[in-house]
């Protein structure tokens, strides 16, 4: 006759007085706490959440377009969502740029002549290997990311006119609405030395070319324009205090 092993499995959690014993002893490990499952809790429903300016303030840009005819019982908010929907559209043309974008010959057209009218384009042609085009390009890439709403690019010089002497390298222009509207023509364009400041300011002599993306209006670039020339006679003032440093110390 075969022998039949049966083994009892109480439920998950209880324990025998005998186990209980044991435990007491030391002979077993500690009865491990029984399951309890987490209560339920429904998911949080969206059209029930309260309808302010913190909702307003995590909907995407997308999600406040299609809000556009939900509010119209409540003028605080739907004002608010137009406003929020502004503020996220500027920052969207904001970040578009803040760098140096590198073009080629087929890119010039799209990306320079075809920009938007409100938008100003800095190009720099150059080419490697010239100390004087890594000069220019450092400055560029500076003020590029301090006014993001100008647009930089940069291309290999007879990418964009062929034959183009490299004497005349680096050479800047400067576009709006597809027509040139200045350039500059080799590293001493910018002053004796070469500075981010000395750049900004000679881009600036004679149109809005620089726009650090607060605003559109003539006081936003009027400010712009103050603070180039401000940051110009600071950097001029440091050199000079720091050469006069240099000279008395070494008498």
């Amino acid at each position: 006759m075969a022998d039949y092993h049966f083994v009892y499995k109480d439920v998950e959690g209880a324990s025998t007085q005998w186990d209980d014993i044991q435990r007491k002893l030391g002979n077993l490990p500690p009865k491990p706490p029984a399951f309890k499952p987490p209560p339920f809790e429904p998911a949080p429903d969206p059209d029930s959440a309260p309808k302010d300016k913190s909702w307003i303030d995590q909907k995407t840009e997308e999600e406040l377009e299609d809000l556009e005819d939900d509010l119209d019982d409540d003028r605080f908010l739907e004002e608010y969502r137009k406003k929020r929907l502004a503020e996220m559209r500027e920052a969207t043309k904001v970040s578009k740029y803040g760098s140096v974008m590198q073009i080629s010959g087929s890119d010039f057209v799209r990306e320079v002549s075809q920009a938007p009218q409100d938008v100003w384009v800095v190009v720099l042609l150059y080419k490697e290997g010239f100390p004087e085009c890594g000069l220019l390009l450092r400055c560029l890439e500076e003020l590029a990311v301090k006014y993001p709403a100008t647009k930089f690019v940069k291309i290999i010089s007879t990418e964009c006119i062929p034959n183009y002497p490299d004497r005349n390298l680096p050479t800047l222009l400067v576009y709006n609405s597809g027509a040139v509207k200045a350039n500059y023509v080799g590293l001493y364009s910018f002053g004796r030395r070469c500075t981010p400041e000395g750049v900004a300011l000679v881009l600036c002599q004679s149109d809005p070319v620089l726009n650090d993306g607060q605003s559109v209006d003539g006081q936003s670039q009027k400010a712009v324009l103050e603070g180039v020339r401000r940051r110009f006679i600071e950097k001029v003032v440091t050199e000079h205090e720091d050469r006069d440093d240099g000279g008395s110390s070494s008498d």
